[in-house]
């Protein structure tokens, strides 16, 4: 089953579970006798009601038969999400099965199921919300990936023509659209069995390194199903197709990590002009007020900035530290705001 027709399902799901819990709600303004166990709701809608959970119960089933075979074949641990998904997806189980128990067998129980139609909604939004919105990104991602353009195919084709595969391999049939998602569909389901896809993608590579580096990979004993001579074929070929897209984002990463470095270097010169005299350690045109607010503005992008006023720095090295902890979650900073904000915090909060 493809992500997209997954993440389809996945919606007709969610939507499956909000018209059984809201036409349950309307059912169960109807009176009801307790000691013959019927309502006066409309067959109709009685029946509607009981497809609905059908259907849901149904959708189910037929998701997890394609969903659980695919945690066999990836890595040993699974990551934090899909273990999330996979325990609201048992819980959702065990609640359909308890549902239908109480329905069947322990109809003293019934006045239970408005409480466990309530969880069965929630856990499905749950669910689908840790699935769907993930795999509408990959699908957008996927669209603006250079590789899958007429230009990126024509390119890759050039490239795998002086690769290293071997002479068996249809070459002018590997750089399609459909054998690059075969490849994706590797990479993406037999490589992350022993390797996180952020370690093999980590730099780019030269086409005849991809095919050694996969046939290398593949003729290792790996748990789970090995790689295919086709599809180390089309691996290969995704892995040449994406190398531009892995050289742009290791650019950035490295222009990053040189602004990162550039503000750390800032704050330890402003907290060395500092240490010598105060008054010059900024500019003339400081001002505290506009300081403050400045402080309050960066620092609350990733905590309250009360958290530095309650737990102080002590020295002006500490403040350094501080600004530097800041930096290095990702937060940009000019020279001149991180003098500002250095001062500030020296002058107002810091407690020797």
């Amino acid at each position: 089953m493809s992500s997209s027709t997954s993440a389809i399902l996945g919606l007709v799901f969610l939507g499956l579970a909000n018209a059984s819990v809201f036409l349950m709600f309307k059912l169960w303004g109807y009176p009801f006798d307790k000691e013959t166990r019927t309502s006066e709701a409309p067959r109709a809608l009685m029946l509607l009601h009981r497809g609905l959970g059908y259907a849901y119960a149904i959708l189910y089933v037929f998701m997890m038969w394609h969903m659980v075979p695919r945690l066999w074949n990836y890595q040993v641990e699974l990551p934090p999400r899909t273990v999330a998904h996979l325990m609201l997806a048992i819980t959702i189980g065990v609640l359909i099965l308890v549902k239908v128990a109480i329905l069947r067998f322990f109809r003293h129980f019934e006045e239970s199921m408005p409480y466990i139609g309530v969880s069965l909604l929630i856990c499905t939004y749950l669910l689908i919300g840790l699935s769907v919105p993930f795999t509408f990104r990959e699908t957008v991602l996927r669209a603006q990936t250079r590789a899958f353009s007429d230009e990126g195919m024509a390119r890759t084709r050039q490239l795998i023509e002086t690769a290293g595969l071997s002479t068996e391999a249809p070459l002018d049939q590997l750089a399609t659209k459909r054998k690059l998602r075969e490849g994706q569909h590797v990479l993406q389901r037999k490589c992350v069995v022993c390797h996180d896809l952020r370690t093999i993608l980590a730099k780019p590579r030269t086409p005849p390194d991809w095919v050694r580096l996969v046939n290398r990979m593949a003729i290792k004993p790996v748990i789970g199903e090995p790689i295919t001579t086709q599809e180390e074929w089309s691996v290969s070929t995704y892995l040449i197709a994406i190398t531009p897209d892995i050289k742009n984002a290791v650019k950035e990463q490295r222009q990053e990590q040189m602004r990162t470095n550039e503000a750390k270097a800032a704050a330890e010169i402003a907290t060395t002009i500092m240490t010598e005299d105060t008054t010059t350690a900024v500019a003339d045109n400081y001002d505290e007020t506009e300081a403050k607010a400045l402080f309050e503005d960066k620092c609350s992008q990733c905590h309250p900035y009360t958290d530095v006023i309650d737990y102080p720095p002590t020295s002006k090295e500490e403040t350094t530290e501080v600004i530097n902890r800041m930096i290095d979650t990702g937060l940009y900073l000019e020279e001149e705001e991180i003098e500002w904000i250095a001062r500030y915090i020296n002058e107002n909060i810091l407690v020797e």
